[in-house]
């Protein structure tokens, strides 16, 4: 009698602990969905502030360097200081894209020739160590990405942001296959995962993988181990060229 009596209190006691571990995964569950629903809400609203807010300070801060680098230019040809082009968005969206001119005035007109020395070795992206279409002052200001330094503009409109795949030019996203069109799923952004492990060192198809893994997994909490891990990438310059 007193066994069978345990053997009950010991079924009763785990079918207990079945029902409140039971109760506690649903918690659980329903507390991870919410979370989740918060994420993909406030994600991007979120994002957006911080992109106002970073790249409006950062203009203002980064001012006297805007100075010099004009002029530096300007006095090597006299020619424009900022280089414009077209650029592939979200959503395949074209969009103005601003560098610190850091080539000679008609570099465009000469890449073709040079085509053939790309070490990407891809028909995707062109990357030229030693090109010789950029200037005395274009090797200083690629090496520590000051020639990307406008770009804060565009994250302030609202046409880039601070973390996501690098835009590509339109010619480049026109040989996209499908699958590689999953990189235009997000907003272009100044930084991103390729370009703090090694940037134009690193071939397209690498490229492409890591993009579509940030896609994948983005959060305020990787975008701002990426922003703080672009700090060091720049001031090493590894991968600048």
């Amino acid at each position: 009698m007193f066994q069978s009596n345990l053997v009950y209190c010991k079924n009763f006691f785990h079918y207990n602990l079945y029902l409140k571990l039971s109760e506690f995964y649903r918690l659980s569950s329903l507390v991870g969905t919410f979370f989740d629903l918060l994420r993909v809400q406030f994600y991007p609203k979120i994002k957006r502030l911080l992109d106002i807010i970073i790249s409006a300070l950062l203009l203002i801060l980064l001012m006297p360097i805007f100075l010099i680098t004009s002029i530096c230019i300007k006095c090597t040809d006299f020619g424009p200081i900022l280089y414009w082009q077209k650029r592939i968005g979200y959503k395949g969206k074209l969009f103005n894209f601003p560098k610190f001119r850091s080539m000679i005035m008609n570099a465009d007109s000469k890449k073709q020739a040079i085509a053939h020395k790309s070490h990407h070795q891809s028909s995707i992206t062109f990357k030229m160590k030693n090109d010789p279409r950029v200037t005395w002052i274009g090797k200083y200001i690629r090496k520590l990405s000051i020639d990307e330094f406008p770009q804060f503009y565009s994250v302030l409109i609202g046409d880039m942001t601070l973390i996501g795949p690098r835009p590509c030019l339109p010619k480049e996203a026109a040989k996209y296959t499908l699958t590689e069109r999953q990189r235009l799923e997000s907003q272009p952004g100044l930084s991103c995962i390729w370009q703090i492990s090694g940037r134009a060192d690193i071939p397209f198809d690498q490229q492409f993988l890591m993009d579509i893994d940030y896609i994948n997994n983005r959060s305020l909490s990787l975008d701002f181990k990426i922003l703080v891990l672009t700090i060091p990438a720049v001031v090493f310059g590894k991968g600048a060229y």
